[in-house]
C-alpha cells in the first residue's frame, strides 16, 4: 500500500455550476463541512457561467475553500479541464451536482480513473432529452450512488428509470446559527410579504404578482419585497408585469441581499411561488426565521409544508389560490402564530445543515468501504 492509502484522509471533489444556485450552495456547504469535520480533504470545482462572479469565487477562497473554475463555453472544454484537475488532485470520490453538470463531471471523472462517482440531483424537473437521459443512465451503471435532495426528487428519478437500488434522499439543510436568536414576535412585524429567490424560469414571480393584484382588489395592500439575483431577462419581465398591474407602489426589487435572515425576520410572510423545486431552501430559511410560509403545491414544497399545520399551500400557477393563502397568513393571527412556531421548530431540528452534511459524509464513508448506498 502507498503512504497515502494508509495514512491520508480520503479526497472528495465536488463539481457544480458556477451560477451560485441552490446546488452551488449545497456543494459549498459540503466542502466547508469536510474541512470542519476533518473526515475528508475536499476541493470545489465550479463550471463557469455568464453570471459567475470572480468576487464571489475569491470570497470562497478567502474563507479557506480550495476552488477551481473550469470553462463553461463548451462541454468538451469543461470535461477536458476537469479531467486535468482530477489527475492532479486524485480524488477518491467525485460528487457531481445538478443537471447537466452531473453528466460532464462524471465523464471527466471516469476519464481520469476516479474510483467512485456520486450523482446529486437538485431538482424534481430537469430538461432530460432522450439523448441526455440515455447518457445519464449509461453513467448510472458506473456510479456508486444517486442522491435526490428530497424524497420527491428521489421519486422523480425512479420514475425516469434510474435504479432504485442506487437511489436515496438526503434533504437539503440550512445553517441554524443565523436563526438561533429568538426572532421578533410575528404580530410585531410588518404585515408584509417577502420572496427571496433567484429570477429564473423555474420560479413563478408572475403568479405572485397577479395574486398581489387580487389582494389589492380585495382591499389589502401589503408590500412585497423580491430579493435575489438570477436572469436579468426574468427580472425585467417581472418588473414589466408589476408596472402593468399598477403595483409599483407595493413591490420592491432589491436584488441580492447580504442579510437574508434579517430580511426574513422583518416580514410576517415568506412566500415561494414556483413551478418546481428540489428542496426549497428559501422556505426553510423563512421557517427558521419564524415567518408564516406560503408555497406552491409542487414537488419539494409540498414535502415540507403541511397546510394549516406549519404553513400554507396554494394551487400551482393559480393567482386566486395564492391570494387566498396570503390573505389567510396576513389576517388569521391565531393560526399564523401557531403555524410559524411549528415551522421554526421543524426547520431548526429536521433541516439543519449539520444533519445534511453528516448524512453525506456517512454515505461517502460507506461507499469507500464498498457498501451500497
Amino acid at each position: 500500500m502507498t503512504e497515502r492509502a494508509t495514512t491520508a484522509r480520503p479526497r472528495v471533489l465536488h463539481f457544480v455550476t458556477g451560477g451560485f444556485s441552490g446546488a452551488t450552495q449545497v456543494a459549498v456547504d459540503l466542502v466547508s463541512a469536510h474541512r470542519t469535520s476533518g473526515r475528508f480533504d475536499a476541493r470545489l470545482v465550479l463550471r463557469r457561467k455568464r453570471n459567475t462572479s470572480d468576487e464571489r469565487v475569491q470570497k470562497l477562497r478567502d474563507g479557506g475553500i480550495d476552488v477551481d473554475v473550469v470553462a463553461g463555453w463548451s462541454h468538451a472544454a469543461t470535461v477536458w479541464q476537469l479531467r486535468r484537475i482530477c489527475l492532479d488532485f486524485r480524488p477518491d470520490i467525485v460528487v457531481a451536482h445538478g443537471f447537466s453538470d452531473h453528466l460532464w463531471g462524471r465523464f471527466a471523472a471516469l476519464w481520469a480513473g476516479v474510483p467512485c462517482l456520486v450523482h446529486v440531483e437538485h431538482n424534481s424537473r430537469e430538461r432530460y432529452t432522450r439523448w441526455r437521459l440515455a447518457q445519464a443512465l449509461w453513467l448510472t451503471e458506473r456510479t456508486a450512488a444517486i442522491v435526490g435532495c428530497s424524497e420527491g426528487v428521489r421519486q422523480s428519478l425512479q420514475n425516469r428509470g434510474f435504479p432504485a437500488a442506487k437511489l436515496m434522499a438526503i434533504s437539503n439543510g440550512i445553517p441554524p446559527e443565523p436563526y438561533l436568536q429568538e426572532p421578533p414576535p410575528l404580530l410585531q412585524r410588518r404585515p408584509d410579504i417577502v420572496m427571496a429567490a433567484r429570477f429564473a424560469r423555474q420560479k413563478d414571480h408572475a403568479t405572485l404578482l397577479r395574486a398581489l393584484a387580487v389582494l389589492r382588489q380585495r382591499g389589502l395592500k401589503p408590500t412585497l419585497t423580491l430579493a435575489g439575483g438570477g436572469k436579468a431577462r426574468a427580472q425585467q419581465a417581472a418588473q414589466r408585469l408589476s408596472a402593468e398591474l399598477g403595483l409599483q407602489d407595493q413591490v420592491q426589487f432589491i436584488g441580492m441581499c447580504n442579510d437574508v435572515p434579517g430580511l426574513l425576520r422583518a416580514h410576517r410572510v415568506c412566500v415561494l411561488s414556483t413551478h418546481y423545486e428540489g428542496m426549497p431552501l428559501s422556505l426553510l430559511e423563512g421557517m427558521a426565521a419564524g415567518c408564516v410560509v406560503v408555497g406552491s403545491r409542487v414537488v419539494g414544497v409540498q414535502e415540507v409544508v403541511r397546510p394549516g399545520d406549519n404553513g400554507l399551500l396554494a394551487a400551482h400557477a393559480d393567482p386566486e389560490s395564492l391570494a387566498d393563502a396570503l390573505q389567510q397568513a396576513l389576517q388569521d393571527d391565531e393560526a399564523a402564530v401557531r403555524m410559524a412556531a411549528t415551522a421554526r421548530q421543524e426547520a431548526l431540528s429536521h433541516y439543519s445543515l449539520q444533519r445534511m452534511t453528516g448524512q453525506y459524509e456517512d454515505l461517502f464513508a460507506r461507499l469507500l468501504q464498498g457498501e451500497r448506498p
